[in-house]
């Protein structure tokens, strides 16, 4: 017999704790990265196989530049699944890419009240607040990640440059 979390995962998924418990700790950028794509296809299932098909749907959408159909699949999804977090951090890239970057923080708010430990979203918060030219906040989200995911390439990067453009004035 399969068990029921082989068939259902979202953000409440009990395998999760563990495996946040190994991002947090592994060194290994790879095997970091092994961790955080188990992570990912977690927070991608969902119990309700319309839920499935509409995500598997606005992702082959975003995939392929439908922004605006993937913007109406994410927001159908989201009025059906209001707590499937992976969801709501879909539509926070798409609000992103289309510049909109007050929506994206709303949807990465929903996303953290969902799930705290959210790399994605993290990620995404900061990269809005750079966007948003506010390199204090984008710097706040990346040293908050890193809580998170310590081996994700490129935060402490990120941080470094943040920390430049914040020590020369450049805000």
């Amino acid at each position: 017999m399969i068990s029921s979390t082989a068939l259902y995962a979202d953000q409440n998924d009990p395998r999760l704790e563990e495996l946040f418990a190994s991002l947090k700790t592994e060194t290994d950028m790879f095997e970091a990265n092994s961790i955080a794509n188990a992570i990912w296809q977690i927070w991608f299932e969902h119990e309700d196989p319309i839920a499935n098909s509409l995500m598997t749907r606005g992702v082959q959408q975003m995939e392929s530049y439908s922004i605006s159909a993937a913007l109406q699949t994410f927001d159908r999804l989201i009025a059906l699944k209001p707590d499937f977090a992976e969801a709501w951090n879909r539509r926070a890239t798409i609000n992103y890419q289309m510049g909109e970057y007050d929506a994206s923080l709303r949807d990465i708010d929903e996303v953290l009240k969902l799930e705290p430990f959210h790399f994605g979203a993290l990620s995404g918060r900061g990269l809005v607040y750079m966007g948003k030219q506010d390199y204090f906040m984008a710097r706040g989200a990346f040293l908050t990640l890193l809580e998170v995911y310590p081996a994700m390439p490129g935060v402490k990067e990120n941080i470094l440059m943040l920390e430049e453009v914040l020590r020369n004035g450049a805000i």
